[in-house]
């Protein structure tokens, strides 16, 4: 029985979901800490981590939501 895998950035996807729910959950922890998590969980390489750091640093700085 073959397993199923994952189509190229459905990790980033769900982990771009999952850091936008996090935000509104706990608005009181830092942006940066919940990016540390959802980079551990969801295993991202330090290039997705780069990217990930990179654009929602962007939106914080212009101020819009994720």
């Amino acid at each position: 029985m073959s397993t199923p895998t994952q189509r190229p950035g459905d990790r980033m996807k769900k982990a771009i979901c999952t850091f936008s729910q996090l935000l509104q959950q706990y608005p009181e922890k830092s942006r940066a800490s919940l990016l540390r998590q959802v980079e551990i969980q969801f295993d991202l390489s330090p290039k997705e981590c780069q990217f990930l750091n990179t654009h929602l640093t962007e939106c914080q700085e212009q101020g819009n939501p994720i």
